[in-house]
């Protein structure tokens, strides 16, 4: 009898994904993942070298991350792997707490979102603010581009820091060490990746092929024709292996485990936001619907997987996805070649990644830097009210000079202050006038009736403590009809209320008392406590039996 419930509990995508799906389906499946694989490629290895990893890190993720999420995950074509908002969290856990932490962290993450998958939380992550995401996004993007400073100009740095301000200083204190070389692959990498993309329609069936790849492809030939002094995977970091990824245990320092707590947090909030956002665009796109508690669940095992065999933190990628959908993919079949097409490059080509020069992969970086941030949000930020602004660009600021951490928590406490303050600025108490009810005709201040919409909650209560100043002397009705919500602090305003008038020997009517407010005054207690005679279905009625007439 669980046996169905454990399926429904923890349902792949692909599972449902072979109705109807025959010979043309699969061929444009293999097709788009070939694609991707190529695009991925030189993405994988910016992203891990951006991070402070091995160029391996990240196509090792590509291969093991992109494969589990494509089989588990609840979308059918998003494509996962490491993505570029992670590269500076990645690179600030490396720099402070080293490799063997990272992957710890990274375990943790996994362990986290699949909690949050399995306690069904994955719809939770869309209730972030909009402003939120984007002032991130947009902080992250800068960043990124900053990071990559150093390689676009070739700049001699032994080791970029992690922070804003020590960056822009070594970055200024380098400045007169630039390689013309490398400065040059990089205008020209970044040349041919804005042209390929601007001429793509008229190039047929290269079409297809990505301008990073041609790019990175171009740059290397010239680098390895011309013997030019740049640095190259191979001088940093002597090529990629050309072999499997091989597992192997994590070391754990416990003194430094507790305080992979954060990070963990961090990196699995980021991941789950990334790859949700991803799936609804993909939804978008294919007409389709996501699972997102799978989703989270498939990228928390990837992500437990994953530093086993040295990887790096993933999640779902919205340009590879996006490649994928405009390539024909319709199914996981797409992702798991995506991560064989990796695979076979790693064991049959990774010697020709050697004279990869790391000019090319920062202006690919940087290109992905500029297409990832919604520029435009901060040109129309004077149609917004001023505390959408203030979210926008505090989150944004707070992402690039100090944490991102620090940014999403100010950034939700500004949307939750505005939400609250928009919310009890929508309730409002009236007094019931003699116009509606002329039954209430020359008893005001004996018998007061009042009128309260919205809802009635912790930013709410003033509107009760109001009627506590103005309290008739004999009869106070309140009507709740419209009413929508009652917290447990405006039920606690309402029972004081009680209180107060049993004191003052005023007979409280509580009149259209329903739905929601009605089961929390039963909950509360409240309900009881109300003699029946005080108790009325709307305010008219009330007003009857208080009036007499």
């Amino acid at each position: 009898m669980d046996s169905p419930k454990r399926i429904m509990f923890f349902h792949p995508k692909i599972l449902d994904s072979f109705q109807g799906y025959n010979r043309t389906l699969f061929t444009k499946d293999v097709l788009a993942g070939l694609t991707v694989g190529v695009v991925a490629l030189p993405l994988a290895m910016a992203f891990a070298i951006a991070s402070g990893l091995k160029p391996e890190a990240g196509i090792f993720t590509a291969i093991i991350a992109g494969g589990l999420i494509s089989l588990l995950g609840g979308s059918r074509v998003q494509i996962g792997g490491p993505a570029g908002a992670f590269i500076v969290i990645v690179y600030g856990i490396v720099d402070r707490y080293g490799v063997p932490n990272l992957l710890l962290a990274t375990v943790m993450s996994g362990v986290f979102l699949l909690i949050m998958g399995s306690f069904r939380l994955g719809t939770l992550v869309r209730f972030i603010p909009i402003a939120v995401i984007i002032g991130f996004t947009n902080g992250i993007a800068c960043l990124i581009a900053l990071s990559q400073v150093k390689e676009f100009f070739g700049l001699t740095i032994e080791k970029m820091p992690a922070q804003f301000f020590q960056s822009i200083h070594a970055l200024y204190s380098a400045a007169d060490t630039i390689n013309p070389a490398a400065f040059s692959l990089a205008c020209g990498s970044l040349a041919i990746i804005i042209g390929w993309r601007m001429m793509r329609k008229n190039l047929g069936w290269l079409s297809h092929l990505p301008g990073t790849v041609i790019a990175m492809v171009m740059a290397t030939v010239i680098t390895a024709l011309l013997d030019l002094p740049v640095d190259t995977i191979g001088s940093r970091f002597g090529g990629i292996p050309s072999s499997l990824p091989q597992f192997e245990w994590i070391p754990i320092s416990w003194d430094t485990a507790q305080f992979m707590v954060v990070p963990a947090l961090t990196l699995a909030l980021l991941g789950a936001i990334e790859s949700l956002l991803c799936a609804r665009i993909a939804d978008g796109l294919i007409h389709d619907r996501h699972d997102s508690n799978q989703e989270l669940m498939a990228q928390g095992i990837a992500n437990l997987v994953t530093p086993f065999f040295g990887g790096m933190p993933a999640t779902g990628t919205i340009a590879r996805t996006v490649t994928n959908i405009e390539s024909g993919g319709r199914s996981p079949i797409a992702g798991i070649v995506h991560a064989l097409t990796l695979l076979i490059v790693v064991l049959f080509a990774a010697p020709l990644a050697k004279d990869i020069p790391l000019a090319s992969l920062a202006a690919i970086l940087m290109y992905v830097a500029w297409n990832m941030g919604e520029w435009k949000k901060f040109i129309d930020l004077k149609q917004f009210r001023l505390p959408y602004q203030l979210t926008i660009i505090s989150v944004f600021l707070l992402t690039v000079i100090l944490d991102l951490t620090v940014a999403v928590q100010v950034g939700l406490l500004l949307a939750f202050i505005t939400f609250i303050y928009r919310i009890s600025s929508l309730s409002r108490c009236e007094l019931a006038d003699t116009e509606h009810f002329p039954q209430l005709k020359n008893q005001q201040g004996r018998i007061d009736a009042y009128r309260i919409y919205g809802a009635i909650f912790f930013g709410a209560v003033k509107l009760l403590e109001k009627i506590e100043e103005k309290l008739p002397s004999q009869v106070l009705l309140i009507d709740l009809k419209n009413v929508i919500y009652v917290d447990t602090s405006g039920m606690e305003t309402i029972i004081e209320l009680a209180h107060l008038c049993k004191i003052r020997n005023i007979k409280l009517c509580i009149c259209g008392l329903d739905h929601q407010p009605y089961e929390m005054a039963q909950r509360s207690g409240f309900l009881q406590t109300l003699p029946q005679d005080c108790l009325y279905p709307d305010l008219l009625s009330g007003i009857a039996a208080a009036t007499g007439h």
